[in-house]
């Protein structure tokens, strides 16, 4: 069965809630498909993790976001979200994955999992958190070796490695630690990350110098064993003894969904998928980009504080051509 509408927005993170919301204002009719959970990358963050945004950054159209501490967690923005969407009965078809998306003419034909649809213009806002960038190294498939932290207790009085020195790395090791866990961090960097928050860093920057967590810079895992890990260290290769590797090193957008439907995608390492700035249409007519997608391998350059205008923009163009 194909369903028509004005608007198909796919992914239903706060950007695509912002969409959405738009969509609603203006009286489209539009549809919200989602493979996962309600803002899914968040639901997946882990259990404690706050915000470096401010509630009132986060917040999308004016409606207030009420938090305890100046800077939400996880669970406040996810009670946030889901109750935008619940209030303003916003149109949502969640765990419904898109397959493909095509035009033909001046419509697209958009296949999910369970359906059909037909609509006048598409909007993509699918994130990046679903595809982590990976260590290519031997023993990466282990069962031990995990890309997403969701809590420290699974890793208390274990040896554990945590790769990275972003927010996320730092979040762990320090969690992991303080329930116990015995912490290596391998950090390709010689230090942790500049963008790490200004409250988080000279916490671990502290342990690493006490001597609490151990922490190898300029390294990098060259094998992972069953009860041991190799690296590579600036002065000779080392094998420490290892029950679990946590490798947050990043996640990638889904280039090759955008460029199965036909989107551009620069020839660079950035990898930065083609839109016009004021409209934030793709080199597709009538197909949209919103939020974090839009900076391609870049992924620290959109977030929700600076990506929420998209959504108003787009709307804006939409007004001229539905």
């Amino acid at each position: 069965m194909k369903n028509e509408l004005d608007v198909i927005i796919i992914g239903a993170g706060p950007i695509g809630i912002a969409c959405a919301l738009e969509c609603k204002k203006n009286g489209w009719h539009y549809l919200v498909l989602e493979k996962g959970a309600l803002t899914n990358s968040i639901f997946n963050y882990p259990k404690n993790m706050t915000f470096f945004s401010t509630s009132e950054k986060i917040e999308i159209d004016d409606i207030p976001f009420i938090s305890n501490k100046p800077k939400p967690n996880r669970d406040e923005a996810l009670e946030y979200y889901r109750r935008v969407v619940t209030s303003n009965k916003l149109n949502f078809h969640l765990y419904e994955k898109v397959k493909t998306v095509t035009k033909n003419e001046d419509l697209f034909h958009v296949v999910s999992e369970k359906n059909e649809y037909i609509a006048k213009k598409v909007i993509v806002s699918t994130g990046f958190y679903d595809i982590p960038q990976l260590l290519n190294v031997e023993g990466e498939n282990l069962p031990k070796v995990t890309h997403y932290y969701k809590e420290a207790h699974k890793y208390a009085l274990q040896d554990v490695i945590i790769v990275g020195a972003s927010n996320s790395s730092v979040d762990a090791a320090l969690e992991i630690w303080r329930k116990g866990g015995n912490v290596t961090m391998v950090i390709r960097g010689e230090s942790i990350g500049e963008r790490v928050k200004y409250w988080v860093r000279p916490d671990i920057i502290n342990r690493i110098n006490e001597g609490s967590i151990k922490a190898y810079f300029n390294s990098e895992i060259i094998k992972i064993n069953e009860f041991s890990v190799d690296i590579k260290t600036p002065t000779k290769n080392i094998n420490i003894l290892n029950d679990y590797v946590v490798a947050l090193t990043g996640y990638l957008p889904d280039f090759n969904f955008l460029k199965s439907m036909g989107i551009s995608i620069s020839n660079d390492d950035k990898e930065i998928p083609t839109y016009n700035p004021d409209t934030m249409e793709s080199n597709i007519d009538g197909l949209y980009l919103a939020g974090v997608i839009c900076g391609g391998n870049e992924t620290h350059k959109w977030f929700i504080e600076n990506s929420r205008i998209h959504a108003k923009m787009i709307a804006n163009h939409l007004k001229e051509t539905i």
